[in-house]
Parts: C-alpha cells; sequence; structure tokens
C-alpha cells in the first residue's frame, strides 16, 4: 500500500514498483487517516508510507496500524532527513526509513530488507542518526512519544490545541496537558524556545515557515 499526499508521487513510485516481478500495489491513501481505514480493508504485506501529510501525520497512522495489527510491515519514506523522524518512526513501529532523495534501488533494498523482518535505513539517514548520537545536544525527541511527537509536529505547524484535539479526537484538555509535557520533556519555557529548538534538531526547516 502506498501512503503520500502527493498523487504524482505515488503515481511516481507505484510505476517503480510495478516494474519488479515480486511487488504489487494493492491500495493506496492520501493521509494518514485514510491509510489507517484502507489497511484494516485491504491488509497489505507491506506499507510504504510518507511521514509529513495535513491532519494525521504518518508516526500517528503507523503508531495506529500497528495497534491494530502488531505484524505490520512498514516502510517510512519521506523528504525529511531528520534523525528525529525516523526516531520517532522506528518507535512507533516502522521497519524502515528511506529518504525521497535516495536512488530508485535503495527503496527497492529497504523493501527486501523489511518483507525479511530486518531494519531498513537509507545511507543518509544512517549518517544522521550517527550524528545525533555524537552531538552535544542529543535529540530532545528521543524523550517524547510517538503520539507527542505527533503532537509537537501540529504545534511546529501552528495548529491550536483545539484543532489538534479536533485532528486526533481527544479533548482539550488532554491536547493542552500533552503541549506542557512536551515542553517539560524538552526544556523549553514557551512556543518560541520549542521552534527554536526543533530548527536545531532538524525537525523542521526555515523554509516551512515561509510563507
Amino acid at each position: 500500500m502506498l501512503v503520500d499526499d502527493h498523487a504524482i508521487v505515488r503515481e511516481g513510485y507505484r510505476s517503480l514498483l510495478q516494474k519488479q516481478d515480486n511487488l504489487r500495489v494493492v491500495a493506496e491513501a492520501d493521509s494518514g487517516a485514510e491509510a489507517y481505514r484502507i489497511y484494516k480493508e485491504a491488509g497489505p504485506d507491506l506499507v510504504i508510507m510518507d511521514v509529513a501529510m495535513p491532519g494525521i501525520g504518518g508516526v500517528e497512522a503507523i503508531r495506529r496500524i500497528r495497534q491494530w495489527d502488531k505484524a505490520a510491515r512498514i516502510l517510512v519514506f519521506s523528504m525529511h532527513q531528520s534523525a528525529a523522524y525516523a526516531i520517532q518512526a522506528i518507535k512507533a513501529g516502522a521497519r524502515g526509513f528511506v529518504t525521497k532523495s535516495s536512488p530508485p534501488d535503495a527503496l527497492l533494498r529497504a523493501i527486501a530488507e523489511v518483507m525479511a523482518g530486518r531494519i531498513a535505513l537509507s545511507p543518509d539517514i544512517d549518517h544522521e542518526l550517527a550524528i545525533s548520537r555524537l552531538a552535544d545536544e542529543p535529540s530532545a525527541v528521543e524523550a517524547l512519544s510517538p503520539r507527542e511527537f505527533e503532537i509537537l509536529r501540529m504545534l511546529l505547524a501552528e495548529k491550536s490545541v483545539e484543532e489538534i484535539a479536533d485532528t486526533l479526537h481527544i479533548s482539550v484538555k488532554t491536547a493542552a496537558n500533552t503541549r506542557y509535557q512536551i515542553r517539560a520533556k524538552l526544556g523549553v519555557a514557551s512556543d518560541i524556545e520549542l521552534v527554536r529548538l526543533a530548527l536545531r534538531q532538524r525537525i523542521i526547516a526555515v523554509e516551512d515557515m515561509e510563507g
């Protein structure tokens, strides 16, 4: 199953995958919520999923799918080259993380690795994870749960606690409490400090904040 909010991206890697004798695309979704719903109907052997999508993001979708099916095999295919996203995707239950800047054969190798029951990381993500382990400031997001990371991602996208509560089907009080817990775990006192930390740790880029 392919999960990406850009139809042209899905079309590109559907074309690549269907040229392989042993691969067939059985379902597609354009959001995290739809991915969870369609997974339960289609029961694919493998999900290839983006992490940055409107509404429910990939990390939360991975968490929900793995809660429903502990054996689900999920491979992230993302533009994000941040160790933070890879760490959270794996914590949520993904079995691999490949960046969209990787050559096509890297994606095919990762599919084979995940289907064989192994963890698969593209070389650039492997490198990012190694650097994050050596950094003076360790990846603060490692302290967050996948659900907390999803709420952090939404806060950084300037979503209000009311919008977050509505999207995740939780109470406004729970969303507000989680925002407080995120700040406490990351050692920041305000949303501005939260943004600065996210920029330092490449959870977001400056261009994400423009326009």
